[in-house]
C-alpha cells in the first residue's frame, strides 16, 4: 500500500448530527473531525449505530448536519445554500450499500447511468451513448449490457453498475457506504481490487465506510474508528493495525478473523451493549465497556491527541487517540 502525503482534499470539523425523536434527541455523530488526503482511501469503521453512515450522507448533504464544517477544495459544503451545492455534486458522488435497492428496476442499465449525464448537461445523443459503453468497460462489464435490466444481473454486476453511474459525472471523491457487504466474499475482492483500480487510474479520493476491518486493513491507507458517534482513534491504516492505541480499537481488532491459523490472539471481550445514542454515558462514551476505565473517565471527554512512540522518527503525527489514559494502558 502507497504511504500518501498529499495535503487535505476533504477536512471534516466538529461534524454533529442530532435527530429528534419523540423520546428525546440522539446525537448521531458527535464533534467528529479527520482528513481525507487527496488520492487516499479513508477507512470509516466501527459497529452498527456508531454513525458512519451518517457522517458519509452528511458531507454529500443527502441529510442535513446540525453543526460542523466539511472543507472540500478549498469550499465549506456546509455553509453552501442548495442551489450553490448542486454546482459541487459532480464533485462528490456516493456508492450505496445495496446494489438492487439503490437501481431502478424500471430503468435499463444504460439509462441509469446515463440519467447523471442528463441531469448535468455532460453529453447527450452518439456522446452520451458512448460515453455509458466507456463507464461500463470502466467497471469490467461489456457496454451492450446497456440493454439489460438490473435484475438480469447479479449483485457484483449490479454494483459495478452503481459505480460506473457515480464515475458517469468525473467526481474527485466519492463515499462508498458498504459497498461490498451484500456481496459474496469471491465478488468482494473482485469489487476491492476495481475500487484500487479507478483511485489509480482516476485519481479518485475515497471515503470508504465498512464494519469489516480484514477489508478496510487490506484497501485503504487511512482508518478512521468510531464508537457512538465519536472518533476513538484514527491514523494512518499502517499504524492503527500494527500499533492500535485506543481499548475499543484494539478489541475490535482480537475480534477480526486472522487467516494464519498458527497465529492466535487473545480475544478482549467487551463488557456489556452499546448504550442507547438517547444517552450516552458521561466523559469517554466507551467508559462503560472498557477494562482501563477509571474515576476519571467518567467525568473528562477526552480529544483527540496524537500517539507518543517510543522513538521519535517512528512517531506520526497523523496517529490520533481520544483516551483519557492515553500513554498508560
Amino acid at each position: 500500500m502507497e504511504t500518501i502525503q498529499n495535503a487535505p482534499l476533504l477536512k471534516v470539523e466538529g461534524l454533529t448530527k442530532n435527530f429528534t425523536t419523540g423520546n428525546g434527541t440522539v446525537r448521531a455523530v458527535d464533534n467528529v473531525s479527520f482528513e481525507v488526503p487527496k488520492g487516499a482511501i479513508m477507512g470509516l469503521v466501527g459497529e452498527s449505530g456508531s454513525g458512519k453512515t451518517t457522517i458519509g450522507r452528511s458531507l454529500l448533504r443527502l441529510i442535513e448536519p446540525s453543526g460542523g464544517k466539511a472543507i472540500f477544495e478549498g469550499q465549506d459544503l456546509f455553509a453552501l445554500r442548495e442551489r450553490e451545492m448542486r454546482k459541487w455534486r459532480s464533485r462528490l458522488q456516493m456508492v450505496f450499500q445495496d446494489p438492487y435497492s439503490s437501481l431502478n428496476p424500471r430503468l435499463r442499465t444504460g439509462q441509469i447511468i446515463g440519467e447523471a449525464l442528463s441531469t448535468h448537461g455532460l453529453a447527450e445523443g452518439a456522446a452520451r451513448q458512448k460515453r455509458i459503453a466507456e463507464l461500463l468497460t470502466m467497471v469490467g462489464l461489456r457496454p451492450e449490457f446497456a440493454d439489460r435490466y438490473p435484475h438480469e444481473f447479479s449483485g457484483g454486476q449490479r454494483q459495478r453498475i452503481g459505480i460506473a453511474r457515480a464515475l458517469a459525472v468525473k467526481p474527485s471523491f466519492i463515499v462508498a457506504d458498504e459497498p461490498v457487504s451484500a456481496l459474496d466474499v469471491s465478488v468482494q475482492a473482485q469489487v476491492l481490487n476495481l475500487f484500487q483500480e479507478l483511485r489509480k487510474n482516476l485519481g479518485l479520493t475515497i471515503l470508504f465506510i465498512s464494519h469489516d476491518l480484514a477489508v478496510v486493513e487490506y484497501l485503504c491507507d487511512f482508518v478512521t474508528v468510531l464508537y457512538l458517534g465519536r472518533v476513538m482513534e484514527s491514523g494512518p491504516s499502517s499504524k492503527v493495525f500494527s500499533s492500535p492505541t485506543h481499548p475499543y480499537t484494539k478489541a475490535l481488532l482480537s475480534a477480526s478473523p486472522v487467516p494464519d491459523p498458527q497465529v492466535k490472539g487473545q480475544r478482549i471481550m467487551l463488557k456489556g451493549d452499546i448504550p442507547s445514542p438517547l444517552n450516552p454515558p458521561t466523559g469517554c462514551v466507551f467508559r462503560t465497556r472498557c477494562i482501563h476505565a477509571v474515576a476519571a473517565c467518567a467525568v473528562q471527554v477526552p480529544q483527540l491527541e496524537p500517539v507518543e512512540s517510543g522513538e521519535a522518527q517512528d512517531t506520526d503525527s497523523r496517529h490520533v487517540v481520544a483516551c483519557t489514559r492515553r500513554g498508560q494502558i
